[in-house]
C-alpha cells in the first residue's frame, strides 16, 4: 500500500500544479499577425505571468465576424475577443456577449478618444481595451525631394507649390493616387486633410449632435482643398486602383502619396531600398494642424468565459508599456493609443508617432453612428463623391450638398439642416 501511496500523492500534485496553469483563448482577424503573436508578444506575457497559457488564434478576416458570432452563440468561442472598431463591437456589447471594463485599472491610460470605438453612444461604458490606431498624413520619396530641390511643405500654399514644381520637372507624378477603388480619395484624401479645417472633435461630434453639416463650414471647405489636388494626379489616376498606387510609389515613379501609417511595412516588403520620409496634413487657413489618429483595433473578454481573472490580467498587459513597445516595434505603421512611454525604432513610424504631441487628435468623421444607414450610408458616399471631385464630374459644393441632403434623409439631428 505504502509503494502505490508515493505515486498516487506524485499525481495528485501534478494534477493540482496542473490546474493552476490557466489557458486563454484568442479570436482575432488579423492573421498576417499570427508570427508576432506566436514569437513575441505571447512569450513577453507568458514570462511575466507563467501561469497563465495564451493560444492565438486567428480567421481569415473576411470571415472574422461570422464565424465569431456563431461561436459566441454555440459557446465555443475564445476568452478573449478581438474587437473591431465602432458598431460591430457595440452590438456585441449590447447582445451581452462583451462585458464591461469599467472596473479594469489599465483602462486609465486611455482618453476619450482613444476609448471612443469600443465605447457605448454615450461613453459611459467601454467594453474593450484600445490596442491601436492608424495615422493618417503623406509618405514622400526624400531621394527624389532631394534631387530636384524641394523642401517638405507645411502649408497649403506651399504644398501645392511643391507639386507644381514636381510636375514641371516633367519626370515624376507629384501625387501618387488613384479614384478607382473610390476609398482612397475619402480615406487618404478627404479624411487626410479635412480634420484641419472642421477642427477635429469640434466638427466630427458637431455632425453627431447635428449642428455641424457637410456642406458648410470646415467640411465644405475641405472638399474645395481636395478638388485641387486633381491637376497633380499621375496620368490615367482615374484608372488607377490602390496597389497600382502603391507599385508607383515603390519604383520610385512619384514624389508624395497621400497614406496610412499602414502603408509603411508595406513599402519596407515591396522596396527596402526606398528612402521614405514622412509629413503630416498641411495647415490651411493658418489653421494648426489635426491629425486622423484612427482607431484600429481591441480587445474585449467573452462574457461566456470561465476564465474572467485571467482574462482581466491579459488585458491589463495588453494597457501596459511593455505591450505597447512590442506591438508598435512588430508592426510599424500601428500605433498603441495607451498614454504610456514606448519607444519606436522605424524612423517613419516615429515621424508618425511624433504628430499625436504636435497636432490635435481625431478621427473619421463618418465612422461613429452616423454610417448606421445601409442606403444611402454616409462612408460610402464620401468614397463616391470624393473620387468624382477628384475625377472633376462633382464640384465641391455638389459633392458637400449630396452627402449632407443623404445624411439628413435619415439621421434625425441633421433632418431640415
Amino acid at each position: 500500500m505504502k509503494r502505490l501511496g508515493l505515486p498516487l500523492s506524485l499525481l495528485l500534485l501534478a494534477s493540482l500544479a496542473g490546474a493552476q496553469k490557466t489557458t486563454l483563448t484568442i479570436e482575432s482577424w488579423r492573421n498576417d499577425d499570427l508570427k508576432v503573436w506566436r514569437d513575441s508578444i505571447i512569450p513577453a506575457f507568458e514570462k511575466q505571468y507563467p501561469n497563465i497559457h495564451v493560444v492565438f488564434s486567428p480567421t481569415a478576416p473576411t470571415e472574422y465576424n461570422a464565424v465569431v458570432d456563431a461561436k459566441l452563440k454555440a459557446g465555443t468561442a475564445g476568452d478573449l475577443i478581438t474587437c473591431r472598431p465602432f458598431d460591430k463591437s457595440l452590438e456585441l456589447y449590447q447582445a451581452r456577449r462583451l462585458v464591461s471594463l469599467n472596473s479594469l485599472p489599465g483602462l486609465k491610460n486611455f482618453d476619450a478618444i482613444a476609448k471612443a470605438a469600443w465605447s457605448t453612444d454615450d461613453g459611459k461604458t467601454t467594453f474593450c481595451v484600445p490596442m491601436a490606431s492608424v495615422i493618417h498624413g503623406f509618405l514622400y520619396n526624400k531621394a527624389l525631394f532631394k534631387e530636384l530641390g524641394l523642401s517638405v511643405p507645411t502649408t497649403e500654399t506651399a504644398f501645392l507649390n511643391t507639386l507644381a514644381k514636381i510636375k514641371q520637372s516633367g519626370k515624376y507624378a507629384p501625387l501618387v493616387m488613384g479614384t478607382k477603388d473610390q476609398w482612397e480619395s475619402a480615406t487618404m484624401g478627404y479624411q487626410n486633410i479635412g480634420p484641419t479645417l472642421w477642427e477635429g472633435e469640434k466638427g466630427r461630434k458637431g455632425l453627431i449632435a447635428g449642428t455641424a453639416q457637410y456642406n458648410k463650414g470646415g467640411f465644405l471647405q475641405a472638399f474645395n482643398s481636395l478638388a485641387k489636388w486633381k491637376d497633380y494626379l499621375p496620368q490615367g489616376y482615374q484608372a488607377l486602383a490602390y496597389p497600382d498606387a502603391q507599385n508607383l510609389f515603390a519604383q520610385g515613379r512619384g514624389v508624395i502619396y497621400p497614406a496610412g501609417s499602414w502603408d509603411i511595412g508595406t513599402f519596407r516588403q515591396m522596396n527596402p531600398n526606398l528612402d521614405l520620409g514622412a509629413f503630416p496634413p498641411y495647415s490651411i487657413n493658418g489653421k494648426k494642424c489635426v491629425i486622423d489618429d484612427h482607431p484600429d483595433i481591441a480587445m474585449g473578454i467573452n462574457a461566456a468565459s470561465k476564465n474572467q481573472a485571467a482574462a482581466r490580467t491579459f488585458l491589463n498587459w495588453v494597457a501596459s508599456d511593455a505591450f505597447a513597445s512590442l506591438y508598435a516595434n512588430a508592426l510599424p505603421g500601428f500605433f498603441p493609443l495607451a498614454n504610456v512611454k514606448y519607444t519606436v525604432k522605424d524612423p517613419v513610424a516615429q515621424e508618425f508617432l511624433k504628430w499625436r504631441s504636435q497636432c490635435g487628435k481625431s478621427f473619421r468623421s463618418s465612422y461613429q453612428i452616423l454610417s448606421r444607414n445601409a442606403n444611402p450610408n454616409n462612408e460610402n458616399d464620401l468614397w463616391n463623391v470624393s473620387s468624382q471631385v477628384l475625377n472633376g464630374s462633382l464640384t465641391p459644393k455638389a459633392a458637400a450638398d449630396l452627402v449632407q441632403k443623404n445624411l439628413a434623409s435619415w439621421y434625425a439631428p441633421q433632418k431640415g439642416k
